[in-house]
């Protein structure tokens, strides 16, 4: 057998091109069966191994234990060994986690700190196929998505699993048939963890009343992640529905997306990297024009015919005061002022977007203002009747939830003067053919 698993081994590594042979390899060893098999597994097969060990120091003088026979090993092996204590109390309390995520945070973070020093090529752990039925299980009664029930990948960024191709029984007997001695985690064999129920109770359960049930669910796990590759390269076909991209932020065309029988499921997948939930999604499809939703890093808003996203950033909602005196002003936006004093005014000087006119009678004013617009904000457009609410000129040109978010306004005694890159205001129209009077524009207009 000894011979056997050991090619099973290498072609599984072989076959998923797990590790560079030319660099070496860091093996997470806590002294329990799988970490010592996989240690003996890659030393049988020529790869240049140390090892890393945590004490956590969770099961009193079993936990020193563990450390020692670590220690006895490697030195037997001639494999360096690196060993760290931590207290995973403090940590927990710090971080706000519980005891097993503390564990797996504490000890992924010093794993990869060594991958670097050392310039390992992976960290080899030993989850075997029975961890891979588990996982499945535990993510399944979590409600997981089809990405879940795909088990451990073998590579998962610099984590590497080359026992996934075999059982913890196929560790055990190869293990007694080298002499090889292993320590027990004496948890492992407690039932207030969910993982050790299912481990200890469940699947023993399945495995005895349904004949095959363990080659059945692995199979069904290998099925599960042929669908998910197929369903992500579907994904990618069907997200045409992104209409327009600018830098990080996405356009999604409603009328497009509710084509789809699935759109839900769809909106979700495109919406999941950006931190997006669920339930999230689910409720972006019955909500009214004007919603938003929040992610740690994205803003989604609902309108009429797309749903915008972009990255959520604090709005600068500074109010900056502004001199007119100054030939120029330089935050939060870069405009030129020009003070004409002999030139008639012509409307041709102007655009009313990009280099607006403003009479003198703006110097009465007590207070100049820019800043971003506000919900509920209205100006008296140039030329017409009548007042405007910013947003609806907003929806006239179409902008996205990014350009609104960006447009700054300039404003005087609380009127509303400029929409900055869009419209002018009635206020402090120049009259004909004036010879004093304040233009303003955007630095580096093409008007």
């Amino acid at each position: 057998m000894e011979e056997q698993l050991i090619n099973k081994v290498k072609s599984f590594i072989d076959n998923g091109s797990l590790i560079e042979e030319s660099k070496p390899v860091l093996v997470a060893l806590s002294g329990g069966a799988d970490s010592v098999a996989l240690l003996r597994f890659l030393l049988e097969l020529g790869y240049n191994c140390r090892a890393a060990h945590c004490n956590f120091h969770l099961r009193g003088d079993e936990s020193n234990r563990d450390e020692r026979f670590v220690t006895e090993l490697c030195q037997k092996l001639g494999v360096p060994l690196d060993v760290k204590h931590f207290d995973v109390p403090i940590y927990m309390t710090k971080h706000g986690v519980s005891m097993e995520m503390a564990c797996r945070e504490l000890r992924y973070a010093w794993f990869d700190e060594l991958r670097q020093e050392y310039d390992c090529d992976c960290i080899a752990v030993a989850h075997h196929n029975d961890d891979n039925i588990e996982t499945f299980f535990l993510n399944a009664l979590r409600g997981t998505g089809i990405a879940g029930l795909t088990g451990m990948k073998p590579r998962n960024g610099a984590v590497v699993r080359p026992l996934l191709c075999v059982s913890r029984a196929e560790i055990l007997e190869w293990l007694v048939e080298i002499g090889q001695e292993y320590v027990t985690d004496s948890t492992n064999l407690e039932n207030d963890a969910k993982r050790n129920r299912l481990r200890n109770i469940v699947l023993p359960a399945i495995y005895e009343e349904f004949d095959g049930a363990k080659d059945a669910l692995l199979t069904t796990i290998d099925n599960m992640r042929q669908c998910n590759e197929l369903y992500r390269e579907s994904v990618g076909v069907m997200r045409n529905i992104v209409s327009d991209r600018d830098g990080d932020s996405l356009v999604i065309d409603l009328e497009i997306l509710n084509s789809f029988d699935n759109r839900q499921m769809l909106l979700y997948e495109i919406l999941k990297p950006l931190g997006f939930n669920r339930e999230q999604c689910a409720d972006m499809l019955t909500s009214a024009v004007g919603r938003h939703f929040i992610s740690p890093s994205y803003k989604v808003t609902i309108n009429r015919v797309t749903i915008d996203v972009l990255p959520f950033q604090q709005r600068d909602e500074n109010v900056y005061v502004v001199n007119l005196e100054n030939d120029a002003i330089v935050e939060p936006i870069v405009l030129e002022i020009s003070h004409v004093e002999s030139k008639p005014f012509s409307p041709s000087i102007v655009d009313g977007k990009n280099r607006v006119a403003f009479s003198n009678e703006i110097f009465q004013c007590s207070e100049v203002l820019l800043r971003h617009w506000r919900e509920g904000d209205r100006f008296k457009p140039f030329g017409m009747n009548g007042s405007k609410l910013i947003s609806d000129l907003f929806t006239d040109l179409k902008l996205s939830e990014k350009e609104k978010n960006e447009t700054w306004l300039l404003e005087a005694d609380g009127e509303i003067l400029w929409v900055i890159g869009c419209r002018a205001a009635q206020a402090f129209k120049v009259p004909k053919d004036a010879t004093n009077y304040l233009v303003i524009s955007i630095k580096n207009s093409d008007n």
